[in-house]
């Protein structure tokens, strides 16, 4: 995939998580680029510098979470445990860890995964949306890898992610909402 075609991936799954939030109640709030293409992505700016903002921050009457959302294609197979991983940037997920410790709300990561094949992995990864909070995320990395992403990455096995939905379910949610 070229890079516009790895944005438009990128924010139609983005799209997805936010409408299957909306579909359970949540209001969404999307963080978008504040400068077009500067490609640089929102920012939350706190009284000691900035950080890279989570994609939403969402909200009901009784509280609030950001949430960054992610849209893989697959689990890659970590041939050395022999476990199903999946990860973030490393540059992201720290400044995600701050800002879980610097506001009132939690930072939740969502993975929805298409269940296709990543390269050199086996066939029939698993589909649908996985996560957690960081809070427990933190405690339960499975590695980092430097040679991955801008500054490293950071993954964590199926079997620390909460299976939240299908696939199917979130695709349902999208439609119910149009």
């Amino acid at each position: 995939m070229n890079f516009s075609e790895s944005l438009d991936f990128g924010v139609a799954g983005e799209s997805h998580i936010a409408r299957w939030l909306r579909n359970r109640g949540w209001a969404v709030l999307p963080a978008y680029e504040k400068i077009l293409d500067d490609h640089k992505g929102p920012r939350v700016y706190l009284p000691q510098g900035r950080l890279i903002a989570p994609d939403l921050l969402a909200f009901k009457a009784d509280g609030a979470l950001w949430v960054e959302a992610k849209h893989k294609t697959a689990f890659t197979w970590h041939r050395l445990t022999q476990q199903w991983v999946t990860g973030i940037d490393l540059r992201h997920y720290e400044d995600y860890c701050r800002i879980e410790d610097e506001t009132p709300w939690p930072v939740w990561l969502l993975f929805l995964h298409e269940g296709g094949q990543a390269k050199d992995s086996p066939p029939d990864s698993p589909e649908g949306l996985f996560g957690g909070r960081l809070a427990y995320l933190r405690r339960h990395e499975h590695h980092r890898h430097s040679n991955w992403g801008s500054s490293g990455m950071v993954y964590w096995a199926l079997g620390s992610l909460k299976r939240i939905a299908g696939r199917a379910d979130v695709r349902a949610s999208v439609a119910a909402l149009r």
